[in-house]
């Protein structure tokens, strides 16, 4: 039963993966092999399927296929941004990762990808820009507002006639996300399938959760990553039967000969040694410039493209000496400097700010640029890298860490608000789901966890580490193989993000306001 795009030439074992999730989504009532849908099936039991494999195996392209079949069927993507009246015989799909960054870059590839926090939670409108939405989408007259010219609507159609996206158009007819959203709730409709890319990122609540709102969910994983922390080496794929989980074993991006997925599946080899595999990456340097043997971290790298470690004392080092390299004043940022979310210190009272600041991006882990002070004390300008409304300013708390010391250095903050760390170096744990065009490892951070001897889900812990960083890598791997740092080559800069400075006030209120 092999009715896999005839565009495309699947491998055996991503046909035997399409077939089953044809039968999965079928039981569904969606028949993407005869385009048809059939009204959800209230009572049904929730069914959920992984497709697993390593990094090229084809996972993203396949999900990206599934997403066009269910579409062609008539199956509707939800993304977060705004949903219309629900129809009884509705059919839906939303495609999910559990950061902005991993969410972006399925977004460069063609895949309507949102945050799962964005679907967790629901945005509420304004009940006259609602008007607005549903006009774009079809469901509506052409709205009369004073407050929007007809030349904004026109505008506004225009840009979603080309992409699809509600917060877009609006803010193509002028209005900021601030204007029309007006507050977040807990998402009570129910949807009928999810794919969550970069599942091996879940955490158990964060499945029970998807699990509530999806009746069909598909989880797309790397079973060599790294199990989140405090879940004992288990990702949660790995929990359910062997029946509901498929394995891709062709690596298809192998074909275009890249030697930076040849070094990271080299790893699978049980007797390959640390010093072994720092041999086959300096003979890969010599025969390709994708792979670079570095005498030493590149700064003018880190403030996109985070050195990835393991130890945090190594992180804090790297951190000052970048800060040192630039000047930086103990006492303030400079713009341009990157920052890593991480988490928001509001009291449970602030419920409700705490969904806005996360339905925007500023979730635990979410990679940012500073782009300056904002106009109230304590807030800060922001761009946020892979959100699709990218200008933030935030009520911020930034911390940098000192070595050896337990109270990191504060050099301004609000009251509450989002908590960050700054972001030139991160742990390899924390950049799961992300991808760099350029990625720099600091290699004896690696060799410590090799002479360490620990394991983690009886693999080396060393080569989890080694395969979770390498794999980041888009284009380039920096192998830095000394504690050096090279000064930069020019002042930090904003001018390369795009947007318009902060748009968008996210503040944290007291009780009082």
């Amino acid at each position: 039963m092999n009715d896999a795009p005839a565009t495309l030439t699947f491998s055996d074992d991503q046909a035997a993966a399409w077939d089953a999730l044809a039968d999965l989504l079928e039981k569904a009532g969606i028949d993407i092999v005869d385009e048809a849908l059939e009204p959800p099936d209230t009572e049904a039991d929730g069914q959920v399927m992984a497709v697993l494999g390593k990094a090229g195996s084809g996972k993203t392209m396949l999900l990206a296929q599934l997403t066009k079949a269910l579409t062609a069927a008539g199956v509707e993507t939800v993304s977060g941004d705004y949903e219309g009246k629900r129809r009884k015989e509705r059919r839906t799909l939303a495609i999910l990762a559990p950061t902005n960054k991993a969410a972006s870059v399925l977004r460069n590839r063609g895949v309507p990808a949102t945050t799962i926090h964005r679907i967790l939670y629901t945005p509420l409108y304004d009940p006259e820009y609602e008007k607005i939405a549903e006009w774009l989408e079809g469901s509506g007259d052409r709205p009369e507002l004073e407050e929007l010219t007809d030349a904004a609507l026109d505008r506004a159609k225009a840009f979603y006639d080309s992409v699809k996206s509600i917060p877009g158009a609006l803010a193509a007819a002028g209005l900021r996300g601030s204007d029309f959203i007006k507050g977040w709730k807990r998402r009570e409709e129910p949807l009928d399938v999810g794919f969550i890319d970069e599942s091996s990122m879940l955490d158990q609540r964060q499945f029970d959760d998807l699990k509530e709102i999806f009746q069909t969910l598909v989880l797309f994983g790397d079973p060599a990553q790294l199990a989140p922390v405090g879940q004992s080496g288990e990702m949660v794929f790995e929990t359910l039967p062997k029946k509901q989980q498929l394995e891709l074993h062709r690596i298809h991006r192998q074909a275009d000969d890249n030697p930076i997925l040849d070094l990271a599946h080299a790893l699978a080899d049980p007797d390959l040694g640390f010093e072994q595999f720092e041999r086959m990456i300096e003979e890969a340097s010599l025969r390709d410039e994708r792979v670079v043997w570095a005498q030493r971290v590149e700064s003018d790298l880190m403030a996109r493209s985070p050195v990835l470690v393991w130890r945090n004392a190594t992180r804090i080092r790297l951190i000052h000496a970048f800060r040192a390299a630039h000047d930086a004043p103990e006492t303030e940022l400079l713009p341009g400097e990157p920052l890593i979310c991480d988490g928001l210190e509001l009291p449970l009272k602030h419920r409700k700010r705490r969904i806005d600041l996360e339905a925007r991006g500023l979730i635990k882990g979410a990679q940012c640029v500073y782009l300056g002070p904002g106009k109230r004390p304590g807030f800060s300008r922001l761009h946020v890298m892979g959100a699709e409304e990218p200008q933030v300013s935030a009520a911020s708390i930034v911390k940098i860490e000192k070595e050896g010391e337990e109270e990191p250095f504060i050099p301004f903050a609000a009251t509450m608000g989002a908590a960050f760390l700054h972001g030139a170096a991160v742990t390899i744990h924390k950049a799961q789901g992300s991808q760099w065009r350029d990625v720099q490892v600091f290699a004896p951070d690696l060799y410590a966890a090799a002479r360490a001897g620990r394991n983690e889900a009886g693999l080396p812990l060393w080569k989890r580490l080694a395969y979770v960083a390498i794999t980041r890598a888009e284009h380039r791997l920096l192998w830095v193989v000394r504690n050096r740092l090279a000064r930069p080559g020019g002042p930090l800069r904003i001018d390369d993000l795009a947007g318009t400075p902060a748009p968008l006030t996210l503040q944290a209120q007291t009780e009082a306001d």
